[in-house]
């Protein structure tokens, strides 16, 4: 399946606007492909106003974020691939959502081994018992 990511960054920007709240978005600007003003990167985070009137041609597709803006001045467009958004909330009160570092690889399974069974538990031959305990 998808992920649910994008889906809900739109849902969430979509209510932000309708209750008349500025979104903004959390980026960690350590992954791959992120492109967006450098000078504005603080500890690898960048907060970004996604509101109609900071951007021109906002995309949300469900792989990347994209837009138009303006950094002192100067035009530049933005590139965020989905899996680095943290977060997408209101300015006004923090309302929105904050989402967790799960996007990162999974690590590969744990190793197998061989289950517990009745026969290699007890390779004697015997019948397992049970005892009363008091």
């Amino acid at each position: 399946m998808t992920s649910q990511k994008p889906y809900l960054i739109r849902a969430i920007h979509e209510w932000l606007l309708d209750n008349a709240s500025t979104p903004y978005l959390l980026v960690n600007t350590d992954h791959e492909g992120v492109q967006v003003p450098t000078d504005f990167v603080r500890d690898n985070r960048i907060v970004l106003n996604i509101a109609p009137d900071a951007v021109r041609d906002l995309n949300i597709s469900n792989d990347w974020l994209s837009f138009s803006a303006r950094f002192a001045g100067k035009p530049m467009d933005i590139f965020i691939p989905i899996i680095a958004v943290q977060a997408i909330y209101s300015k006004e009160n923090n309302e929105g959502m904050f989402f967790p570092e799960e996007d990162m690889p999974t690590p590969p399974p744990p190793p197998k081994t061989e289950p517990t069974t009745q026969s290699n538990a007890n390779k004697s031959g015997s019948r397992p018992s049970l005892k009363v305990v008091k």
